[in-house]
């Protein structure tokens, strides 16, 4: 009968452990720890960006697919005992910037040696990247911890593939507690960045909710057989791929999205006029992006003792 209750006690201290990890955030974490934290990181980033300003965007999309878990998980490589996110179907031949969250790690590492997460790294460099092409910026907060683990199954059930409709968009974000003006505002880091041939071909041959226009300007990159040209890219937002701003929206209103699940956002649907707002006004979006950003970062973070502080970004010590 002890263990019996010891074992309830335990598990009703994880459960309070578990529910108030969003509450351990803060945006002085480091503070007192690592004092150089944010120019650190910045510099890293500036000069990535600068010998590459598409960077930026991979930068983004890397916090994006750790962040449904927050834990740096999506940073592992794979070993002889150990599968990790890196060749999940989202991320293979697709996820990029990893030498970068390298460098980042390693400037920290000598500025404040096993004082700063990968996770948290991730969290500063989505917002310098953004900060950098011209978005908006914002205070990140901190404290998370690495995950010791990855789960490849997970990254190909919970990150939405290009192919998603409007339903399955909402679903997996209300799933998140993300709400339909979240799933719109995120989507907008999508006025950064470009995407590869094979995950929008279907789109530009198959549908008719495009511009005809604007599908033959894409099919002359992109063509229509699989196999050919599969890693050719094409810009998510035609107007300014560098820029980080609102033509992403106009673009869907004109039904110029490159994603099949970019134009399902502007198809007769339930978010249709928050695209339309959001193609009006710049503010508007940019001050939804920056809540989005902060709820997404919330997402089942480890704190306190939960995980670890990895010495190198790529494997667990």
């Amino acid at each position: 009968m002890a263990s019996f209750f010891k074992f309830f006690l335990t598990l009703a201290l994880l459960v309070l452990v578990m529910g108030s990890t969003n509450a351990q955030l803060s945006t002085n974490f480091y503070a007192n720890t690592c004092k150089n934290l944010l120019p650190t990181v910045k510099s890293v980033v500036q000069s990535a960006v600068s010998k590459e300003a598409r960077m930026g965007a991979s930068l983004l999309r890397l916090f994006f697919h750790d962040c449904f878990g927050c834990d740096g998980s999506v940073l592992l490589d794979d070993t002889s005992s150990f599968t990790g996110e890196k060749n999940a179907v989202p991320n293979r031949n697709s996820a990029r910037g990893f030498e970068v969250i390298d460098n980042i790690k390693s400037a920290v590492e000598k500025a404040c040696p096993g004082a700063v997460s990968c996770a948290d790294i991730l969290a500063i460099t989505a917002r310098d990247s953004v900060v950098l092409l011209g978005g908006p910026s914002w205070e990140v907060k901190l404290g998370r911890r690495d995950a010791r683990t990855a789960s490849q199954s997970a990254a190909n059930s919970g990150i939405p593939p290009p192919t998603s409709n409007l339903n399955q968009l909402t679903s997996r974000f209300n799933a998140l507690g993300l709400s339909n003006k979240d799933l719109v505002a995120l989507a907008g880091g999508h006025t950064i960045g470009q995407a590869r041939c094979t995950s929008f071909r279907a789109h530009i041959y198959n549908e008719t909710n495009i511009d005809a226009s604007f599908a033959r300007t894409r099919q002359g990159n992109c063509p229509r057989a699989n196999g050919t040209g599969d890693n050719n890219l094409a810009p998510l937002d035609l107007q300014t791929p560098t820029s980080f701003d609102n033509n992403y929206f106009k673009n869907l209103v004109n039904r110029k999205g490159l994603l099949h699940s970019d134009q399902q956002l502007f198809n007769g649907g339930s978010t249709d006029s928050q695209v339309r707002a959001y193609s009006n006004n710049p503010s508007t979006f940019s001050s939804d992006f920056v809540a989005g950003m902060i709820k997404m970062g919330d997402i089942s973070p480890l704190t306190g003792s939960r995980g670890e502080i990895r010495k190198n970004c790529r494997r667990v010590n």
